[in-house]
């Protein structure tokens, strides 16, 4: 062993031992990685960054921004709110729920595709009474599956694709994944929608800071000046299905309480609303009601700049308690609109702008970027910390299906390299108004892209050195003569073990290149060790760390660490017999 593979598989070991341990941030070890790499010379000074302008680093952060511009458009609500609105027990809706996760994680990035659905799971099983338990850690695990089909499904997929370029010139395309992953992605769809019985049933969710502090809020909307067809009545809007309360009718300065599902609509009517957040976000997505506060225009002053919505909290001592938003003349003297007031313990009596306010009342309140620190000083309102809200409907709702849909033709065709075409969408997304650049820039999970970026140059430096060569030769004589199967599954049993303890994009960056040099060694091609590394990496179904899909359910689902064995070992298993035979089957390991 010469020195510099000493020295490589010592600061390998070392950070490993540290994502393990868990006692640091897995970013601050990744870069601190980086930096002794450099010092040691192990990776040039000037191929030190290389790993943050790749292709990988595009790819993921374009298709963070995608899938957090699909949530906000509310399309996929719309698309399923009719089927799930049908499912009354977990038999159906656990089947449809990771099938549409897993769908959806095949088009953006998995986390993404899960983040979209748990809201719609967690409103479903409340309004059914069904565990949450029982649906999301299927949608979770199914959201890994359904993210191997595609090269942009999940980040192991895409760093897989880097390497096979390195080694052979070329990357996968896009559906190179497909048919390896739609297999597995069938088979786990069919175990979970009858394993989830083996999961904890009645378990609470862990209560999180947003849900401490989300009481229902109270809202205004206005019908159009022209009806849509077939809306003649309240009961045509089907508010109560989506957990809405109409509080009262707003009709030429009258104000009709609590009006039954028969009384008639005109245009221009006025609703005072009450529900949680998300409800109201979705009502205003899918239905012509406008919210009145968002009709006001901004000034000029405001139109150059980015419109927020966020919550603030009405202090003890402010000018606003004791007083009404028409009183105060929000939108005229402080270019501010209020969108909604939530009241823990009472209802609101009559309209936004004429409500009396109290110490307490949570405030949803619209403004310019610019124009809201002053107005929120001036009012003595304390915005709460990364608590922004959005009560208006989504109007750009085609726009960002559209995008998708062109983006993932463009790459799947070879119109364009897939980098660029994710990047194209991300950015048309931004120009479209399907999204800010505020919320593209808050979509974007800066920890996992500084992770993958700090360790590429250190995966090269592995197969610079010779240490990935080193380790081949000594894996290839004890793999030599094995059935190409059970080759196959042994680097995917490798890969999933290491996935929970380094985070599966550092489980690819050095299990890829020593993938490549064992099927040098074995004179085979790297395809199938490259996919079997892939789909062992990509398929942590016993932890809650591995990867963050798992890591997001844990809280919403009351789960515990071995909860996760439950349903994830059997489905390890079968992964783990199933995955080896297809990838054997479409990559065959034929002579290199």
């Amino acid at each position: 062993m010469t020195q510099p593979q000493a020295l490589t598989f010592t600061l390998l070991a070392g950070a490993m031992i540290c994502f393990a341990w868990g006692r640091f941030r897995y970013d601050l070890i990744a870069l601190t990685t980086l930096l002794v790499g450099v010092i040691c010379g192990l990776v040039p000074a000037q191929r030190a960054f290389e790993g943050f302008t790749s292709d990988v680093v595009i790819i993921i952060a374009s298709a963070l921004v995608i899938s957090a511009a699909v949530t906000r458009s509310g399309v996929v609500e719309q698309l399923l709110r009719p089927a799930l609105t049908r499912l009354r027990s977990p038999q159906t809706q656990v089947p449809a729920l990771a099938s549409a996760t897993a769908v959806l994680s095949m088009m953006t990035k998995n986390v993404g595709a899960l983040a979209v659905l748990m809201p719609l799971a967690i409103r479903l099983a409340r309004t059914t009474g069904v565990s949450q338990s029982s649906l999301l850690m299927p949608m979770s695990f199914l959201s890994l599956l359904g993210g191997l089909t595609t090269l942009v499904g999940t980040s192991t997929n895409i760093i897989v694709s880097q390497v096979r370029e390195e080694a052979l010139g070329r990357p996968f395309r896009m559906f190179d994944f497909a048919p390896v992953g739609l297999i597995l992605t069938a088979l786990g769809l069919l175990f979970v929608s009858f394993g989830w019985r083996l999961l904890p049933q009645g378990r609470r969710p862990q209560a999180s800071l947003d849900e401490a502090l989300a009481a229902p809020y109270a809202t205004e909307a206005k019908l159009p000046a022209q009806l849509p067809q077939g809306l003649n009545s309240l009961r045509d809007l089907d508010l109560a299905s989506d957990g809405i309360k109409v509080l009262a009718l707003l009709r030429n300065g009258e104000r009709i309480a609590s009006p039954t599902r028969r009384r008639k609509l005109l245009p221009g009517d006025t609703l005072l609303l009450q529900g949680e957040h998300d409800q109201l976000r979705l009502i205003f997505n899918r239905t012509p009601l406008l919210h009145v506060s968002a009709e006001d225009k901004p000034s000029k002053e405001q139109a150059k700049e980015e419109v927020r919505s966020i919550e603030a909290v009405v202090q003890v001592g402010s000018q606003l308690v004791g007083r009404t938003a028409d009183q105060m003349r929000f939108q005229e003297q402080l270019g501010v609109n209020l969108m909604g007031i939530s009241r823990s313990g009472a209802q609101i009596a009559g309209s936004l702008g004429g409500e009396r306010l109290r110490a307490g009342d949570v405030l949803v309140l619209q403004a310019g970027e610019r124009a809201l620190p002053s107005a929120l000083l001036a009012l003595g309102a304390l915005p709460l910390v990364e608590r922004e809200v959005r009560l208006e409907g989504a109007s750009k709702r085609p726009a960002a299906l559209i995008i998708l849909v062109a983006a993932m033709l463009a790459a799947g065709l070879q119109l364009t390299p897939v980098a660029v075409a994710f990047f194209g969408a991300a950015l048309a997304m931004v120009m479209s108004g399907a999204i800010s650049m505020r919320e593209a820039y808050a979509s974007l999970d800066a920890p996992v892209l500084v992770l993958i970026g700090a360790l590429t140059p250190l995966s090269e430096a592995v197969r610079s050195s010779g240490g990935a060569d080193l380790i081949a030769h000594a894996l290839a004589p004890l793999l030599q003569g094995w059935p190409a199967a059970a080759t196959l599954a042994a680097l995917m049993v490798l890969a999933m073990a290491a996935s929970p303890f380094l985070h599966n994009a550092p489980t690819v960056l050095i299990l890829g290149p020593i993938a490549v040099a064992v099927a040098s060694r074995l004179h085979v091609s790297p395809d199938g060790f490259l996919m079997a590394v892939a789909t062992g990496a990509g398929c942590d179904f016993l932890t809650p760390v591995g990867h963050q899909c798992n890591t997001l359910v844990m809280g919403p689902g009351g789960y515990r660490f071995g909860d996760y064995a439950r349903l994830g070992l059997p489905l390890s298993l079968m992964v783990l017999i199933v995955g080896p035979l297809v990838i054997a089957w479409i990559w065959p390991l034929t002579r290199a």
